[in-house]
């Protein structure tokens, strides 16, 4: 297979990011081959394609066959004998390959920088990913841009696709090897909401990243119901009290608001609910008959795919929506709609999107998966790389790249405004938030089980999950679902390459993060108690 990546050319003398090079195995060949016949040394470089090397060999072991036959009968040359290639052919001075040791097993401390780990057996090289058009695909794009996954010996094609549903199915039915996936979609796929399919992941691609717009007329009602609003930089958060009077009234005249959401099992989903609940706004429930969620809601929420939110909300059909960026900042680049909240407020440094993968596909390609994770990780901490002063350095490339149409396809203007540390919610209320987009910092990309947890304590609480479950189903559905022991091996590598500092890494964890109270509503989150976390909301269910 022919991979592009920098690499020394012997045509140019010079590195060269589009010269063709050869898997380490095969250069391992090569290096054996000139051993025996220096006729190859001549094909022995990096940047040549695999074919070319083939046909190299197929030519040497006929030279050296043809070779033999000739000698039959002969007596055997003196060892003074003159070669009449000696003058040609320089001389070749083959090193013996190291002998690395086996790799480590998932749990072992990770090895020293520098230290040796017997290379991935790649099982499969050419692999599709699929993404939705959202920054926080950024890791996924980084990786094949800068180098990242070939350098792990992959080719990978990075593939849009049209909604989170075709996505998925896409990954199911093997015409994706993989994909940037909603949290909420390997936890909602292994349970059964939805498309039944054992999908797992081991990356967590990003944190935070989304907001809540609604529409001018919204926002000058909400100002007119809270008078503190009324200024060019309202103090934030935003909770959704004011926005409860302009529900009601749309109620008294048999009506009810119509805000998006991106998918039903979508982190959007259940933070737009969050936001509406805590300020006493019944968003919905699910029921087995009602698999649209408008049950008892006071605010009906419809699914709209990201793209399509502020043409969707500059038609009138819906009045607000939760999406990831830039489809925020685009509202306030049209001057279409007000962002009255982010994530970041709803929940600090909440989980938002996943790298999945079929469980059949992580059995079947276990060291590929590996090579994939390692790939990944080395792009988010490009992504979250600073300066002396704490200044992102790569954000404003990152952007350059997204904006690209074959990927974001939005403005660079329009991504920058939340890539690079801010976010506008007015054109008059730009906001220092260096922490909008993280995808290394704060252990981000561990596939934490307590993430799991509290998408399960969402599902359980509007409806998705229509019974009662104990708390050790909580716990073991997180692990059939979310893999550190890949991260981890994909990070002892990443840390003996010298990619990653050990530091970078949570080794000792039991995979749940600490009790946290970071959310809108002050609740406590307690991942080893989530029957008792779903239980302290006043609205939906409880067990």
């Amino acid at each position: 297979m022919l991979r592009e990546k920098r690499a020394w050319s012997v045509e140019t003398g010079k590195t060269d990011r589009t010269a063709r090079v050869l898997p380490k195995s095969v250069l391992s060949i090569q290096a054996s081959l000139i051993s025996i016949n220096p006729f190859l040394l001549e094909f022995a470089v990096p940047s040549i394609s695999i074919l070319d090397f083939r046909r190299a060999l197929s030519l040497s072991v006929l030279v050296l066959l043809i070779g033999s036959l000739s000698g039959c009968g002969e007596e055997a040359p003196t060892e003074t004998a003159a070669d009449p290639s000696a003058s040609e052919a320089p001389e070749v001075a083959v090193a013996e390959p190291p002998v690395d040791p086996p790799p480590a097993e998932p749990g072992e401390e990770p090895a020293e920088p520098g230290e040796e780990m017997a290379p991935l057996d790649l099982e499969k090289d050419e692999l599709k990913f699929g993404f939705i058009k959202l920054t926080d695909c950024a890791p996924i794009v980084i990786a094949k841009e800068k180098g990242f996954f070939e350098d792990e010996g992959l080719q990978v094609e990075v593939i849009a696709q049209p909604n989170w549903k075709q996505l998925l199915d896409n990954v199911i039915t093997g015409e994706l090897d993989g994909a940037h996936m909603l949290s909420g979609q390997p936890i909602a796929a292994t349970i059964g909401f939805g498309t039944k399919a054992h999908i797992i992941t081991a990356y967590t691609l990003d944190l935070n990243g989304n907001g809540i717009t609604v529409s001018n007329d919204v926002w000058a009602k909400m100002v007119e119901n809270d008078p503190a609003l009324d200024t060019p930089t309202p103090k934030h958060p935003i909770p959704a009290d004011s926005l409860k009077p302009v529900v009601q009234e749309k109620l008294d005249a048999g009506e009810k608001l119509q805000m998006g959401m991106v998918f039903p099992v979508s982190t959007h989903n259940y933070e737009i609910r969050y936001w509406l609940a805590a300020a006493g706004i019944h968003p919905g429930m699910y029921t087995s008959e009602d698999i649209k969620g408008f049950t008892d809601a006071q605010v009906e929420l419809s699914v709209t795919p990201p793209p399509q939110m502020p043409a969707t909300l500059e038609s009138g059909n819906i009045s607000g929506y939760c999406v990831g960026e830039p489809w925020n900042q685009q509202a306030v680049a049209k001057g279409i709609g007000v962002p009255v909240t982010t994530n970041y407020d709803i929940w600090k440094n909440n989980p938002e999107k996943v790298f999945g993968v079929t469980k059949e596909w992580a059995d079947e390609n276990p060291n590929t998966h590996i090579a994939v994770v390692k790939a990944l990780i080395r792009a988010g901490k490009w992504l979250d790389e600073t300066d002396s002063d704490g200044n992102l350095v790569n954000r404003e490339e990152a952007c350059r790249l997204l904006s690209q149409p074959n990927y974001v396809g939005a403005d660079f203007d329009v991504i920058k405004n939340s890539m690079t540390g801010y976010f506008f919610f007015q054109k008059s209320d730009k906001r220092e938030m260096p922490d909008f987009n993280v995808f290394f910092k704060y252990y981000c990309s561990y596939p934490w089980y307590s993430d799991g947890i509290w998408f399960l304590t969402q599902m359980r609480r509007w409806g998705q999950i229509t019974e009662a479950k104990p708390a050790e189903w909580y716990h073991e559905t997180a692990k059939e679902v979310y893999k550190p022991e890949i991260y981890l091996e994909a990070a002892k590598r990443l840390e003996a390459d010298g990619h990653i500092e050990k530091s970078d890494i949570p080794w000792d964890t039991d995979g749940y993060k600490e009790a946290t109270t970071d959310f809108i509503d002050g609740l406590e989150f307690d991942a080893r108690k989530p029957i008792e976390y779903l239980n302290s909301h006043k609205i939906g269910n409880k067990d």
